[in-house]
């Protein structure tokens, strides 16, 4: 069944059309993974879907729900969260901490009796901490959970951020280069981290440029040139695609 259809989405920047006419759609507990060369579109095409950035034409819809007049803050509340390619996290607080931050749109305590410390607040922040730890557990980072994320590694950041994005239990997740920066044994982590995601029904939409994660890891790819789809299937059918052949595989893949 769809979970995220996406038809004819357009954006352009001044005079310049980043992205031209792209249609696809995610099943639900599917992995899709968005590549091309730099300058592709990737990214702008994940900001217009998850709600960054509008479109300047096209029609985005999740779960048959048209989002094309639903605020880009109340997307977390339908299910869709995301991460960024450059990381959001808040060096101060602890890793707990920083992932709890993914559950305040979940909760219903107000200001008032959070800052009175009612019983009801504080049963509700107890809940918060044991889905937070929940999370970092699944992700393999529980064991540093009362650190600092100052003091946390690159990779051990992304996994952070991963499990704050996971942990409001979001039907759709959306990734800006999950690996970028992690070594070998990070990805391959991550990567297993996904597929757990995956079989609990959580579907994804990627962009990444590590291609031997893709090949591993994506249901379907989506292959994107100057703003325009050119090849959409499976990893097998992409990695025989002549045009991809010639035009991506061979290539670096950055940021869009």
């Amino acid at each position: 069944m769809k979970l995220v259809e996406v038809q004819e989405l357009s954006r352009s920047f001044g005079g310049v059309q980043a992205v031209k006419n792209v249609s696809f759609h995610v099943n639900e507990g599917e992995i899709v993974a968005l590549i091309g060369p730099n300058g592709a579109g990737k990214s702008t095409v994940l900001n217009m879907v998850s709600g960054v950035i509008p479109p300047s034409s096209g029609e985005i819809a999740y779960r048959g729900q048209s989002l094309k007049k639903v605020a880009g803050d109340r997307y977390a509340g339908l299910g869709i969260t995301r991460t960024f390619q450059n990381l959001q996290t808040f060096d101060d607080m602890t890793v707990l901490e920083n992932v709890m931050t993914g559950l305040h749109s979940c909760t219903k305590s107000g200001v008032f009796s959070c800052g009175l410390k009612l019983p009801f607040a504080r049963k509700e922040e107890e809940e918060m901490k044991k889905q937070a730890m929940q999370w970092l557990k699944l992700v393999g980072i529980s064991h540093l959970a009362l650190l600092k994320a100052e003091r946390l590694s690159y990779g051990q950041l992304r996994l952070m951020e991963i499990a704050r994005a996971m942990c409001s239990g979001p039907g759709f997740l959306l990734l800006d280069e999950p690996a970028a920066g992690l070594n070998h044994t990070e990805t391959a982590q991550m990567t297993n981290t996904f597929r757990k995601f995956k079989e609990m029904g959580t579907s994804l939409l990627l962009v990444e440029h590590d291609m031997d994660m893709i090949m591993n890891l994506a249901d379907r790819i989506i292959v994107l040139d100057q703003g325009a789809k050119i090849a959409e299937g499976t990893p097998q059918e992409i990695q025989e695609d002549a045009r991809v052949i010639a035009a991506y595989l061979g290539q670096e893949e950055d940021s869009a």
